[in-house]
């Protein structure tokens, strides 16, 4: 048997030494006790962090700043830090009490701002750029990265009308600056040029930077006209040894909110409705409570020379509809690692987004508004069932069951991504710096659509039907630039940029629709689809691919801080426009001075006016507009005899006449502005005033058959061509200020307002080439009775998106309309669908461990047509069909009996004031080692709105949503269509948590 008696004598002694040794340790160690102060004001600060340095060991201030921390031996120095005060370090010494005073953060104007291709301290800046952090994005259930820039810059315009979880944002910056697809600004992630937002989930943003005006953008050339926006994700910690972990998880409920009022059935039936003899509330049976539910989980930190970030964000968001929400897991892994001593810096970026979405036919909405409030749901009779699956359907015009238009058609959407970057830095010499970056962003898209054989409304007359659509993108990226910066002369600092890009994008899709299924069974069998022509069918698949190739520069100068100049050119390449056009040159200059460098300006700690200007260009969505393209015509029977097949064959025709000369769209920005800080920093803002003058924009234009004046020496051959058709002018007035924790005590109040004027886009000229257009007439109301006239004219010397119509003088004692006119070339101008204004306030509170934030939102001198009223409000016999709207707008006495004729009661002012959104949180105080933050937070989203507009959302409308076609869209706002998903208020509950 083996002798365990020495080691056993040795353990023995090894735990008394261990155990002398902790008493030892424990008889050294003592406790402290301090104040954390406010160096200013002298008032407590609750809620500061007080660490020992090189340790996780620390506790966090009471409400009166007061601390007790015990420390042991070897413990020398105290780290004091808090949010929006200068980190301090206090030498421990033999001290055993502490009065710690903190400075405010008031050096925000070395803050770096992102710019293109770089970083720049903001006391740099001379153009309009404005850079948004996390503690001023918007709060709540936030799916979209643009939600959280909502209202928070001025001439930054983010909107979507309702509440659909499905559906995108509107992005405009500083108005309209093209009719074509790139009307909202690029989008540029981590470096990425054109990135796509699926590629980024709210939680991973550090920060976003709006480049506004031309000479910032200008950098990015053909791709800058409508603005840029720089979206950095999070960082990948310090160099020092270190790991976090960081958890947010809330859930949400929406619910339905600012319904319009209609008439009850007892009321429906008085007026002539027929009653079928129930008594059903539409909407109630539609819509319901929706919870959804997001959690964002991530892990940072760094090692040596290496740094990293991973995180997952779940995301399950749910409509007021059964049917409608959307599924969306993102996945992200940010790397950076340094070698050589930090002169080489390599960084890798992959990012991956699943989103499964399903919607609804938006007209559910519309019919479970409008549809007779005395019809059953389901009718159990033979007919019925057989026809319709049970529901209660009739054969009436423009008369859908909303409850079975809502199951028995379905619409899914998957959307796969990923996005890859792969960057590297080296310090050839100190003060230069060479850059590599190649980026590849992918996407996929499959889309699905079905209606039911007893679906009323499409599938009933198809026999069911079913289609399927793949649309593939994928873009590839490869930058290069070469940074030197130097002192030319005693105080004379320069930084010059050269680079080269080339990007290639290739889009490929495919489609296939069918009909008649002996059982319902949808768009994963396409093969049961008996019929493949005709109505209801197609089959169709594309590709195309184009070129983009650049080179530009940039020279920044700074001299003694006092005197600070940009310039920029950017040359590109596109293989898309006529050969003799396919290059376009985009220069850009700046210039800016700091007068409290010069004269002492009192309170000002900063005034720096500045002036600048720049051309930016616009990418056609299409790289065949300047081609005569063909297609796909009508099938053609050779011999004419139905029973033989091998002589039919698919005709080919031209779709568009080939133009030569088509070349790029043109904005030339001027911009003058006043960058400004007061109080050492408390308070800081900006004024800016810019006009835009954007020429040669995209259009397709009918022409006469005839020699073609585009294209000299050959024919027209089809009745259209693409053209440099319109020039537009544009001008506004932007304002911001932002005031940093003021207050008394412990109570402190951020506040943060911004504003914009708008001069609204004018028409210079539509006409090209020796055509011309006096006016573009668009947006129908539509059906029923109300196809044929357009409601939107956009003349020539007037504003775009003018509502043009009879003006309503009054109403007969008949209840018939008075109107003043029914020719439309006398129709008068009604209104605008574009705002003249819109603002932000933005308010921080903060008392001890409480936090409170409240955005306030608004838009003012905008109008609206309000569809619902302008089909359903009538009391004439065809409108008792269906159910009748009556806001407080709608004539009573007397009703008016008239078929529904769009006129100027219609037009409503929908200026309004939204509280957007608010957040009360409670920041817990935690002595864990591990757990450095821990706190609670409640959110509410539209929670009330000040407007006169009697719709269902004054929001503003900058485009048509019923007009499919990128080119038109943007020239018919200010419609509210009555397939209008309902708005919704939302409240969240969620928990943050931070490990280190």
């Amino acid at each position: 048997m083996r002798n365990y008696l020495q080691q056993l004598k040795s353990l023995m002694l090894v735990m008394a030494l261990v155990f002398g040794a902790s008493l030892a340790a424990n008889a050294q160690s003592r406790t402290i006790t301090g104040t954390v102060l406010d160096a200013s004001l002298g008032d407590p600060v609750p809620g500061a962090t007080v660490l020992v340095k090189g340790t996780t060991r620390g506790v966090a201030t009471d409400l009166d700043g007061k601390f007790t921390l015990e420390i042991q031996p070897g413990d020398r120095v105290l780290v004091v830090s808090f949010v929006g005060y200068l980190t301090k370090e206090v030498e421990i010494g033999n001290q055993s009490t502490f009065t710690i005073n903190l400075e405010e953060d008031i050096q925000s104007l070395e803050e770096a701002v992102v710019i293109g291709y770089g970083s720049q301290d903001k006391k740099e800046i001379t153009s309009a750029v404005v850079g948004v952090k996390p503690e001023d994005f918007n709060r709540g259930n936030v799916a979209n990265p643009t939600q959280l820039l909502q209202g928070k810059v001025a001439g930054l315009s983010i909107t979507r009308a309702g509440g659909n979880p499905n559906g995108g944002f509107d992005i405009r910056l500083r108005g309209l600056s093209t009719f074509g697809a790139n009307s909202s600004p690029l989008i540029v992630l981590d470096g990425v040029i054109g990135a796509s937002l699926d590629n980024v989930d709210p939680n991973d943003i550090q920060s976003i930077d709006v480049l506004k005006d031309g000479s910032a953008a200008a950098i990015y050339g053909a791709r800058g006209s409508s603005g840029v926006i720089l979206i950095t994700t999070t960082k990948k910690g310090t160099r020092e040894p270190s790991t976090t972990v960081s958890i947010n998880s809330f859930a949400t409920l929406d619910q339905a909110t600012n319904l319009i009022p209609i008439l009850s059935p007892e009321e429906f039936v008085a007026r002539g409705g027929q009653d079928f003899g129930s008594r059903t509330d539409w909407r109630k049976e539609l819509i319901d409570d929706a919870l959804s539910y997001t959690t964002n989980a991530s892990v940072s930190g760094s090692f040596n020379n290496t740094s990293y970030m991973a995180s997952v964000n779940y995301r399950d968001n749910n409509g007021i509809v059964n049917g409608v929400g959307n599924e969306r897991l993102n996945t992200r892994i940010n790397l950076s690692q340094s070698a050589i001593n930090n002169r080489l810096r390599m960084n890798v970026n992959l990012s991956f987004t699943n989103v499964d979405s399903e919607d609804i036919n938006g007209a559910a909405f519309r019919y479970a508004t409008i549809y007779n409030p005395t019809a059953p749901i389901f009718e159990d009779t033979e007919d019925a069932n057989q026809r319709f699956g049970g529901y209660f359907q009739r054969d009436l015009f423009d008369f859908y069951n909303p409850v079975a238009l809502a199951n028995q058609q379905k619409f899914v959407n998957e959307i796969k991504s990923a996005l890859t970057s792969y960057r590297a830095e080296f310090d050839i010499l100190p003060n230069l710096t060479a850059s590599a970056q190649y980026s590849q962003d992918r996407r996929n898209q499959l889309i699905g659509g079905f209606w039911s054989i007893q679906d009323f409304q499409v599938g009933l007359g198809a026999r069911g039907s079913a289609q399927r659509i793949t649309e593939d993108r994928q873009q590839k990226i490869f930058e290069s630039t070469l940074r030197y910066e130097t002192e030319v002369m005693d105080g004379l600092n320069m930084t010059l940029l050269g680079g080269v890009a080339f990007q290639s994008t290739k889009n490929q899709g495919f489609g296939a629709r069918v009909r008649q299924y002996l059982f319902d069974l949808g768009w994963d069998n396409l093969g049961a689809g008996a019929i493949r022509l005709g109505n209801n069918t197609n089959l169709y698949s594309f590709a195309n691919q184009d070129q983009l190739n650049s080179a530009f520069g940039r020279a920044n100068f700074n001299y003694r801080n006092l005197l600070f100049l940009s310039a920029s050119v950017r040359a590109e390449t596109y293989s898309g426009f006529g050969a003799n056009n396919q290059t376009g040159v985009f220069p850009a200059f700046s210039v800016g001075s700091d007068f409290t460098q010069i004269f002492d300006m009192g309170v000002f700690s900063q005034f720096k006016p500045r002036v600048s200007y720049g051309v930016t260009g616009n990418l056609p969505p299409s790289p065949t507009l300047a081609l005569g393209v063909f297609g796909n015509g009508n099938r053609i029977d050779l011999d004419g005899d139905p029973l033989t097949t091998d002589d039919i064959y698919v005709g080919i025709v031209q779709n568009s006449n080939p133009n030569r000369f088509l070349k790029w769209e043109t904005k030339k920005e001027f911009n003058v502005g006043v960058d400004y800080a007061m109080f050492d920093g408390k308070v800081n803002g900006s004024v800016d005033y810019y006009v835009r003058n954007i020429s040669d924009l995209l259009f397709n234009v009918p022409v006469s058959g005839g020699p073609n004046i585009f294209d000299p020496g050959r024919f027209n051959t089809v009745g259209s061509t693409w053209v440099n058709l319109a020039d537009l002018r544009a001008a506004g007035f932007e304002f911001a200020i932002g005031v940093a924790r003021i207050g008394k005590g412990t109570l402190k109040w951020s506040p943060n307002f911004n504003f914009t004027i708008y001069d609204k886009t004018t028409i210079e000229s539509l006409s090209a080439g020796g055509l011309g257009f006096d006016e573009l007439r668009f947006a129908t109301p539509g059906s029923p009775g109300q196809n044929n006239n357009p409601i939107i004219y956009n003349r020539v010397g007037q504003t775009l998106g003018d509502f043009y119509g009879p003006r309503l003088l009054g109403i007969s004692e008949a209840g018939e309309y008075i109107l003043s006119t029914t020719n439309p070339d006398e129709f008068e101008r009604l209104g605008n669908g574009l705002p003249q204004g819109e603002f932000g306030f933005a308010n921080g509170f903060e008392y001890g461990q409480w936090s409170l934030n409240v955005f306030l939102r608004g838009a003012w001198g905008h109008d609206l047509y309000n569809s619902y009223r302008g089909f359903y409000e009538n009391a004439d016999a065809p409108s008792n069909t269906w159910n009748s709207v009556i806001t407080d707008k709608t004539p009573t006495s007397p009703l008016i009996t008239s078929t529904p004729t769009f006129n100027s009661s219609y037009i409503e002012d929908a200026s309004f004031i939204r509280l957007d959104n608010m957040e009360l949180g409670y920041n817990f105080k935690t002595n864990s080692p591990n757990l450095s933050s821990f706190r609670v937070y409640f959110a509410a989203q539209n929670l009330f709105t000040i407007t006169n507009y009697s719709g269902i959302d004054p929001e503003v409308r900058v485009r048509d949503l019923e007009n499919d076609d990128p080119f038109t869209t943007s020239l018919s706002p200010g419609i509210e269509r009555r397939n209008t998903y309902f708005q919704t208020r939302s409240f969240t509950l969620g928990l943050s948590l931070n490990f280190k």
